[in-house]
């Protein structure tokens, strides 16, 4: 599913500059549940946020998404993390993600593919930000 969704980044006005490798990771949210596959990817695209968020949304419908219950099990889940430093609340998506700063999951893999890339608010690197977090148990890293 992971590779797929990829694939779909390098089209329909999209080109995928890089991903990171899949990571097995505990799950975050709602913790009763099985361990989540997470990976990084980063785009390049004349895409607005809000054309992009559309898109991103019609390739998580195809995968089977149901949007049901916050945090839930599902197929595919694919967020806009970071648009070219753009920061602000609405409309949506939220820029920068505010969740980077809490998922391991995340940042994990942005180290892999953007080591230099700093958080647009907060100025931080994703280690930086990952080492609060090493005894955080959910959305850990178990393997890559």
């Amino acid at each position: 599913m992971l590779r797929r969704a990829i694939g779909y980044l390098n089209a329909s006005g999209c080109r995928l500059v890089s991903a990171s490798a899949f990571v097995r990771t505990s799950a975050y949210g709602k913790t009763d549940q099985p361990d989540f596959l997470n990976a990084v990817a980063r785009i390049a695209t004349r895409k607005t946020p809000e054309a992009l968020l559309d898109y991103l949304q019609s390739i998580e419908k195809e995968a089977g998404r149901r949007r049901g219950e916050r945090w839930s099990p599902r197929s595919l889940d694919l967020d806009i993390l970071d648009f070219n430093g753009i920061v602000r609340e609405t409309p949506p998506p939220v820029l920068p993600h505010p969740g980077i700063p809490h998922r391991p999951f995340v940042l994990r893999p942005i180290m892999e593919i953007a080591p230099h890339w700093r958080h647009p608010t907060l100025g931080k690197t994703a280690a930086q930000m990952l080492e609060p977090l090493q005894a955080q148990t959910e959305g850990r890293v178990l393997d890559c």
